[in-house]
């Protein structure tokens, strides 16, 4: 069963058939009208359907397969009864703390596995018998698997999240060996913002007549997201970059690069120019990457210098302005990048500085985009 939406639903919370804890929990949040695709999923979910689900960050897919993880629970301890996947480390946080956030009236505290941490810890928190959820990386998951500190045999539920960036990152074979340590009868539910040929053979192996749920018009980038392009002299973009933070009246910017050196380097004139800005790329350890982050969510620094790393799974509230200080590599990054402003229904604003030798290449992304970005211009002081 193929369902696409073309209009936001209108349907309320009250209308799922959710217990009162998740009921509460939600109204908490302040949500009244589920998103799209949370409108189309969660039903199928609940009903214990199989669901493929394309919807890209940003659209409220966490929650719509996290309130049905928690509606499946036993709370009997009865061994790791859900496992969510997904490619990288904030995410996996990101995913724990819905879930947590959504149990919080019958609270199921998951256990995140994820690299670039200690093992120990992790260890001595799967030994807790009531750890009915897992969420985590499958170089890690596969780890615990491997040292046997892990067991998947009472999985009923299992969630591939951003099922594309996993396999373009390579964990294809991990994702296939960790699914073939849980039972054939559980129910999954895979998301992705994309569909190409290998995720419908992960679909065919591993999942049960599911059914396909497309969110159409994606883009917070079509309806919220203000677009303009400046071009310019390449040597010029710094200068650019700088007269446009100071023409905003105190912007949040996520500057992106499109290497750790670019952004480290730009990240540096930056601050010492006197901006507080602060810099994420995959060279941080996690550690580093959550001090960051948890410093840029809560105001400390106003502009967050980033690499792809940031462009998809970071839900981050208030970003007003995103900047392709570097062109991205095709258009899904460009899509991606600029969805991290205008969260939630809010507005915000898109610019890429385009130099002389990237015109060519960035009218490939325009003609590719629903809608027209915006050519302006700038005025540099020398």
């Amino acid at each position: 069963m193929t369902e696409t939406i073309h209009e936001v639903r209108t349907a309320s919370f009250t209308d799922l058939p959710i217990s009162e804890n998740v009921r509460r929990a939600v109204a908490g949040q302040g949500w009244e009208t589920p998103t799209p695709i949370q409108a189309l999923a969660m039903p199928e979910l609940l009903d214990g359907e199989d669901v493929v689900g394309l919807a890209q960050t940003g659209s409220g897919k966490t929650a719509a397969f996290a309130i049905p993880l928690i509606e499946s629970l036993d709370r009997k301890p009865r061994g790791v009864q859900a496992l969510v996947l997904v490619p990288t480390r904030e995410l996996a946080s990101q995913a724990a703390t819905e879930i947590s956030n959504l149990s919080r009236y019958s609270p199921v505290r998951p256990v995140v596995l994820c690299g670039g941490v200690g093992i120990g810890p992790q260890i001595k928190a799967l030994k807790n018998r009531a750890t009915s959820v897992v969420v985590g990386t499958p170089g890690r998951i596969l780890d615990h698997l491997q040292r046997g500190t892990l067991r998947l045999n009472a999985v009923r539920y299992l969630v591939l999240d951003e099922a594309d960036r996993m396999l373009d990152m390579g964990f294809a074979p991990d994702v296939g060996r960790i699914l073939s340590h849980t039972p054939n009868e559980r129910q999954t539910a895979l998301f992705s913002a994309t569909m190409p040929d290998a995720i419908k053979g992960m679909v065919k192996r591993h999942m049960r007549s599911p059914r396909y749920l497309t969110v159409e018009s994606e883009a917070p980038t079509v309806d919220t997201v203000e677009q303009v392009y400046y071009r310019l002299d390449g040597k010029d973009k710094t200068r650019a970059l700088r007269a446009l933070i100071d023409a905003e009246k105190d912007p949040v910017a996520i500057v992106f690069r499109r290497t750790k050196h670019g952004a480290t380097k730009l990240h540096r004139q930056l601050e010492k120019a006197g901006y507080r800005a602060a810099l994420l790329h995959g060279g941080k350890t996690q550690a580093q990457r959550t001090k960051t982050l948890d410093g840029f969510t809560k105001g400390r620094t106003r502009i967050l210098v980033a690499t792809n790393v940031a462009s998809r799974g970071l839900d981050i509230p208030n970003v007003s302005h995103v900047v392709n200080y570097d062109l991205p590599e095709d258009t899904e990054t460009y899509v991606h990048r600029i969805g991290r402003t205008a969260r939630a229904g809010k507005e915000g604003v898109a610019v890429t500085l385009v130099g002389e030798a990237e015109v060519r290449d960035f009218k490939k992304i325009q003609r590719a985009l629903p809608v027209e970005v915006r050519e302006s211009r700038l005025s540099l002081s020398a």
